[in-house]
């Protein structure tokens, strides 16, 4: 068998889906393992490396070449599942690394490591066999870890949901839990993304009450809130690695909720004033600014009227 076949062969001896057992995943794992055609299994290694580096390691060592516009696929149905089973780490060098980081990387777990160099030899089956024992074992012990690095944030129903780790999760939690509670009292969350998880929380009966597309609803800003008292919708942007309310962005708001009977008000968040000082071009009229470390104040980029709907 080729170094690639052998690959797919592991993947599928410790369970992996069909989907999984495919030859971009049989790569991703030699690449992750640094096996080139004659390196021999005992032989694997751990390192980090971004799905980037496993493009390069394709190209380079199998003269197998993927465009960087596949990376998506390389993270959504390999990495995804080799770390639903503790095949790899994610970020294993900063656990509170943002999902949404240039610099998110993976690394094969030292568990799945210890098995593979066995491939090959008697001791292989042996191996593989603890390996698979241990899978659910280990998967509990991994989300204990990832979950103390997450971010929770208490929405208008009173549960509590889980963000992703970074700044970015950080900003949303402020927005809902106080950007709410000072500008928008009594308001309800309709919708609330993640960087991992796009659709965390969805008010789909919600939003269709306000004409608002429910089959589109990932073109939302990162966080929506509903006024039904004054009749307001506010839409937030977190701003962080992806930027604030943009004219462009505006008028493609604008364009999507053509059926809503509500008033908008656009809003662009930020942290601090130092990342507010990096967008401060890019902000549109006739939207409002907030910052989370002065939260009980507002800069209106208007010249008519403060908060509001135009």
């Amino acid at each position: 068998m080729t170094k690639i076949e052998q690959a797919q062969r592991v993947l599928r001896e410790i369970g992996m889906p069909a989907r999984q057992q495919n030859e971009v995943s049989a790569l991703t794992l030699l690449a992750l393992a640094n096996l080139q055609t004659k390196t021999p299994w005992r032989e694997a290694e751990r390192r980090l490396m971004r799905i980037h580096d496993v493009l390069q390691f394709c190209a380079e060592a199998y003269r197998k070449e993927y465009a960087e516009n596949t990376r998506e696929v390389f993270r959504r149905q390999v990495m995804h599942q080799f770390e639903h089973a503790r095949v790899v780490d994610r970020n294993p060098d900063d656990p509170a690394r943002p999902t949404n980081s240039g610099l998110t990387c993976y690394a094969l777990t030292s568990e799945f490591l210890e098995a593979i160099r066995q491939y090959g030899s008697r001791g292989w089956r042996l191996a593989r066999d603890a390996f698979v024992s241990r899978q659910g074992q280990l998967r509990d012990t991994y989300e204990r870890r990832h979950q103390r690095q997450r971010v929770p944030v208490r929405v208008s129903d009173g549960s509590v949901l889980q963000l992703s780790p970074g700044q970015h999760s950080q900003l949303q939690a402020k927005i809902v839990e106080e950007f709410a509670s000072e500008f928008a009292p009594g308001a309800t969350l309709l919708y609330l993304g993640d960087t991992a998880e796009k659709l965390l929380y969805v008010d789909e009966p919600g939003l269709e009450s306000l004409g608002v597309p429910v089959t589109e609803h990932e073109k939302l800003p990162d966080v929506v809130l509903y006024d039904a008292k004054r009749e307001w919708l506010y839409l937030v942007e977190a701003a962080t690695t992806h930027g604030p309310v943009t004219p462009k962005r505006r008028h493609e708001l604008e364009q999507f909720l053509s059926d809503c009977p509500a008033g908008r008000v656009y809003v662009s968040a930020f942290l601090s004033f130092a990342d507010f000082r990096k967008w401060l071009r890019d902000i549109a009229w006739e939207t409002e600014v907030w910052i989370a470390e002065n939260p009980s104040h507002m800069i209106h980029y208007n010249g008519d009227r403060f908060l509001g709907p135009r």
